[in-house]
């Protein structure tokens, strides 16, 4: 499961390249209207300032864009006849995610300020390193392997009795979540699940252009294990944390924490096989409910004259 502050996160560019967009923005944009041409380009107000505007728009932008897509395209609105689908749930998704992306934005800014001001390891010339390309290969791998295990754990632990209903129940109320459930949290949450992304380039050498690609790719990736389609290509089931899995998440609770792999699941003793590829998924669910609904119709004589035992065809 992934958190809004990875949206956000999406929005964030590291060293010169954010120095580059907030020295743009401030002169394009903020200055005068937002604060003093009088303060210089390095105050840390004014870099505060310009980080909290430009995560806040860009998070909205591309929550609305990608979840959008993904709803009209990749979800299938079948799920919506399930029983556990909540009235008016697309509206409440997108309401909690809209009320929860500022107060996210607040640390996560914090964290931009550290990578702004030389703090981390990012670094902007591949042939900086012995191994050039190489290296920067091997970080996107690690990268992933990194933060996969991290937020294992910390998604885990965010479902002790001590802590699940005050932090992370919240965005379990989606027992059947679309695309626009996928940063629905609580803002303590989601930036717990988010510490990872922002402690690797602390601890390890990560390429900048790298780390804006990953974080879109956590983006992208968040909506994907949300939006209902639970297809995966059978030599990648044993493999992959899609859709499939995290509904199942969802909808039983102690399954399946896993970010993109089923690696850590399967090490923790949480790992499911979903119920999707059993035949028993909530696709499946609806479709049974649909055909009894049918078989209903059909038996009281509304379909055709053969209707009872099952051997005509629906008739007008």
């Amino acid at each position: 499961m992934l958190s809004a502050q990875r949206l956000i996160s999406a929005c964030g560019l590291a060293g010169a390249e954010m120095d580059l967009v907030l020295s743009a923005a401030d002169y394009y944009v903020f200055t005068p209207y937002v604060y003093p041409a009088t303060w210089p380009e390095d105050d840390f107000f004014r870099q505060t300032i310009s980080l909290l505007i430009i995560t806040n728009l860009g998070a909205y932008i591309l929550y609305f864009v990608f979840a959008t897509l993904s709803y009209y395209f990749v979800f299938d609105h079948s799920l919506m006849k399930h029983p556990q689908f909540l009235k008016n749930q697309v509206y409440r998704e997108i309401m909690f995610t809209v009320r929860s992306l500022p107060w996210i934005s607040i640390p996560t800014v914090s964290l931009f300020l550290l990578e702004l001001r030389g703090y981390s390891k990012l670094y902007s010339d591949a042939g900086g390193f012995q191994h050039g390309w190489l290296q920067l290969v091997v970080s996107v791998l690690s990268f992933l392997f990194f933060t996969d295990m991290l937020i294992y754990w910390i998604h885990r632990g965010l479902h002790h009795r001590l802590i699940y209903k005050h932090v992370h129940k919240p965005h379990h109320v989606w027992k059947v979540p679309t695309p626009f459930a996928s940063h629905a949290f609580h803002p303590v949450d989601g930036f717990l699940q988010s510490l990872p992304y922002h402690i690797y380039p602390f601890v390890f050498p990560l390429h900048k252009v790298v780390y804006l690609g990953l974080y879109i790719l956590v983006n992208i990736w968040t909506i994907s294990i949300h939006d209902g389609d639970f297809r995966v290509p059978r030599i990648l089931r044993p493999f992959i944390n899609g859709s499939a899995h995290h509904t199942d998440h969802h909808m039983f609770f102690d399954y399946n924490y896993g970010q993109y792999f089923t690696l850590w699941d399967r090490i923790g003793g949480s790992f499911k096989n979903p119920s999707s590829f059993e035949g028993k998924g909530p696709l499946s669910y609806v479709k049974k409910m649909e055909e009894q609904k049918w078989s209903s119709h059909v038996g009281n004589g509304c379909g055709s004259e053969r209707g009872a035992t099952g051997e005509a065809a629906k008739t007008e």
